[in-house]
């Protein structure tokens, strides 16, 4: 397939031309009551060089075909006096947003999730955009969605462990790898694209119960394992500060019972009942 690339095209200032025209309509009219045949080519001229006035609005642009050939665009706003003879199609340039349904799809897990984007873009190349593709709207669209559902697919919904990438935890990594991906798609329709955010995302309705029990069983474990590390730590710094301090003096099974009781208290959920030991009896 040609590809179209963007040249820009000659212009002439639309002010500058009204004088011209303004000249070329006395002077023809003038020598047309003289009696001059030349008046008649001078109004002619008039006439058929009239339609090349077009004024362009800021962040828009104008894209001309003369005779069905790209000649060039016109990207500079204000008014000008473009070939006559030409086509000259309109197309934005301003920042647009695209917001996407919520999309159902497998992450990398097999799990279905419901997941939504914003895409920030502009038209960049105007020949591209126009002439390159059908509808560079419906474009961006399709390839959008397509985008997004190929990211999805690539990371888990979700992962304890955060040095791995996953679409909840790592959402800068996910959002710029998007924009890249959308950027590659979208290079073709002359479309820059400037920003991707994820704006929706959760598990699909039929198993979100199941995950939340899921992610609530790992935020216990996490959290237990967390509390045991903890108290280990602190078991450990009691029972070298006893000794350094020459507090008492433990064996190694004394030292196991202190663990223990000491683990317990500080492990449990429910509040530990003290026992005081007064001495020991001997019968």
């Amino acid at each position: 397939m040609n590809q179209s690339r963007e040249v820009l095209t000659w212009k002439v200032n639309g002010f500058l031309m009204l004088l011209v025209h303004l000249i070329l309509l006395v002077a023809g009219a003038g020598l047309v009551l003289a009696g001059h045949l030349i008046g008649i080519v001078l109004l002619i001229l008039f006439f058929v060089t009239l339609p090349g006035y077009t004024l362009i609005q800021p962040n828009e642009a104008r894209v001309l075909l003369f005779f069905g050939k790209y000649v060039g665009s016109v990207r500079e706003d204000g008014f000008f006096w473009l070939n006559p003879f030409a086509a000259k199609k309109k197309i934005s340039l301003r920042v647009r947003n695209f917001q996407s349904d919520k999309l159902k799809v497998n992450d990398a897990d097999g799990n279905p999730i419901l997941i939504g984007a914003v895409i920030v873009w502009r038209v960049v190349d105007s020949a591209k955009a126009l002439l390159d593709v059908e509808d560079f709207d419906s474009f961006v669209a399709v390839q959008s969605e397509t985008a997004i559902r190929a990211i999805a697919s690539r990371y888990p919904y979700d992962r304890q462990d955060d040095a791995e990438i996953s679409l909840r935890t790592a959402t800068d990594d996910v959002t710029e790898n998007l924009r890249e991906e959308l950027g590659k798609r979208l290079a073709i329709a002359g479309v820059e694209v400037l920003e991707a955010r994820i704006s929706h995302l959760a598990y699909a309705p039929e198993i979100a119960q199941s995950m939340l029990r899921r992610q609530q069983a790992q935020a216990v474990i996490a959290a237990r394992k967390q509390i045991v590390e903890g108290a280990m730590s602190m078991v450990e710094m009691t029972l070298s500060h006893l000794e350094k301090q020459g507090v008492v003096q433990l064996d190694e099974e004394r030292k196991a019972a202190m663990a223990n009781n000491l683990m317990v208290a500080l492990v449990s959920e429910s509040e530990s009942q003290p026992v005081i030991n007064t001495g020991t009896l001997y019968s």
